[in-house]
């Protein structure tokens, strides 16, 4: 299958998953269509890419023609006496053409390296984009994990408050002892610290997916399904290693290092040029006259042509260091080809490890917290009849809590490393992914421009920032909307107490 056709289906069913979205609710297509118009490590590394297209007409350049005026005026303060001619001033204007006819290969293995790099650099813009895509991924994940978490922890202190409340009453009335309040004040001072630990959380998330997106996070929808993941690592692999544009990057500057070799061997071979030049030379009526007439014209034409070569004979070893330079720059490029392989390898290894992991334990926890639901009910039944305390009540509680944490925390880490995983093959980027925030930008069309172009004027303006500035974005709070799961909403103990704590003795 087709590299694209492989991924493309990503969000293909995102127009159906997201149709009956609320009314200002983002989903992670429009996250990262933002992120690609207008991150500035995205749109940098175009611009670094049009930098490296101008390489190519610069190499190109050194083996066209080239001409060159030159005008000269001179007054002669003193002239030598026993010259026939000593004119007091002089105008000369030159022009001169040299058109190189061999250049021991430097020009073509210029230009060859040249558009190896630009290659290069077109999979490295193909990696600015997957890795800033994974990094939106884990900044979406993270502020619906964080809220998530935030929620649980919220409505974990809500009923612990109304517990203790409760505890304090019955204890007024001589229905729970001194033990029973201090265990519902450990657990509501704990609840309270994982509460604000959760807080900061969320506000460093927010603040994360501003700094990535460009905007703050508003309602987040729940991101489409991961399609078309490999069924094993080896497989994962064999993709990654074709087609991961980090990789593929760092062979293309493998390749164009060998043709800097041949640049360098090129210093030391003889160079031919066709050279033709025409002067005017004008002494400004500075020539004396005999009887009238000038011995000699006041002005005077040349033009003249012909071939130059060049036989470098000695130039102090400098050929050959270039040579040993880039012989030793290629072999670099060759090791880092190998690394990055490597390091290609372990990714896609790793991230199909977490994932595979990560929806393992979206199980196990799935598993847990229905338990963990079982266990509360079993608890406070069991407190209802005097087989258990408080404490156990506390206990079961959070453990529900924390096998729900758990959970949230498992299903991000499912999806941030399947995405990973994809981005490691080299299919998490803007073609594979769709986006339909506009037309994609495309790296080819600036070396189309400007390839060829061999006139000496011209620009493209003054730069003018591409990225949007978050300066002005508000600063991000840890306000969710409330959560209720009916187990928790009810009171720790539901015994019903021998008074209410308004009846007691020390409260009348």
């Amino acid at each position: 299958m087709p590299r694209t056709a492989h991924i493309r289906r990503l969000f293909l069913g995102v127009a159906l998953v997201y149709g009956a979205a609320p009314v200002g609710a983002e989903t992670l297509r429009e996250a990262l269509v933002k992120a690609y118009n207008t991150n500035p490590t995205i749109t940098g590394q175009r611009a670094a890419l049009r930098a490296s297209d101008e390489n190519v007409p610069i190499a190109r350049a050194t083996g066209l023609p080239s001409v060159n005026a030159t005008g000269d005026y001179t007054e002669f303060v003193v002239t030598a006496q026993n010259s026939f001619i000593a004119p007091p001033r002089q105008a000369v204007a030159r022009a001169n053409v040299s058109i190189p006819l061999y250049l021991g290969g430097q020009v073509r293995n210029s230009v060859a390296a040249a558009k190896t790099r630009v290659e290069g650099g077109r999979a490295t813009l193909r990696g600015t984009e997957a890795d800033l895509f994974t990094n939106v991924v884990s900044a979406y994940m993270n502020v619906i994990r964080d809220e998530s978490i935030v929620g649980l922890n919220t409505q974990n202190v809500r009923v612990l408050d109304v517990n203790l409340q409760a505890s304090r009453d019955r204890f007024q009335v001589g229905d729970l002892t001194r033990t029973d309040v201090a265990q519902s004040e450990a657990r509501l001072a704990l609840a309270r610290a994982q509460l604000q630990s959760a807080q900061a959380q969320l506000i460093s998330s927010r603040e994360n997916y501003i700094q990535l997106v460009g905007t703050p996070p508003g309602t987040l929808e729940p991101p489409p399904v991961l399609p078309h993941l490999p069924d094993s690592p080896a497989s994962a692999v064999t993709v990654a290693i074709d087609n991961n544009p980090t990789l593929l990057a760092a062979a293309k500057e493998r390749d164009a290092t060998r043709y800097d070799i041949g640049v360098a061997r090129a210093t030391r071979l003889p160079q031919i040029s066709a050279t033709g030049g025409a002067g005017y030379t004008n002494y400004l009526g500075s020539i004396g006259k005999t009887n009238g007439v000038a011995a000699f014209p006041n002005a005077n034409k040349t033009v003249q042509g012909g071939l130059s070569l060049t036989l470098p004979l000695f130039q102090g070893g400098r050929p050959a260091a270039q040579v040993r330079q880039a012989e030793a720059l290629s072999s670099r490029a060759i090791e880092n080809v190998t690394a990055t392989e490597r390091n290609v390898i372990s990714q896609a290894r790793s991230a199909y490890a977490v994932w595979r992991s990560s929806e393992q334990v979206i199980q196990s926890s799935e598993t847990a917290v229905n338990a963990n639901k079982l266990s509360l009910e079993g608890v406070r039944a069991e407190n209802s009849v005097g087989t258990r305390t408080i404490l156990d009540i506390l206990n079961a509680e959070q453990e529900l809590l924390n096998s729900q944490v758990t959970l949230v925390t498992a299903r991000r880490d499912a999806y941030v490393a399947g995405f990973a995983l994809l981005a490691a093959m080299g299919q998490a980027e803007a073609r594979d992914l769709g986006l339909d925030g506009g037309v994609l930008y495309d790296p080819v069309a600036n070396y189309t421009r400007v390839s060829h172009k061999i006139w000496d004027f011209g620009g493209d303006g003054e730069p003018a920032a591409v990225a949007t500035s978050t300066a002005q974005s508000p600063a991000q709070d840890a306000h969710v909307q409330p959560q209720s799961d009916p187990l928790l909403a009810t009171p720790v103990d539901r015994n019903p107490a021998l008074t209410t704590g308004m009846d007691a003795p020390s409260r009348r």
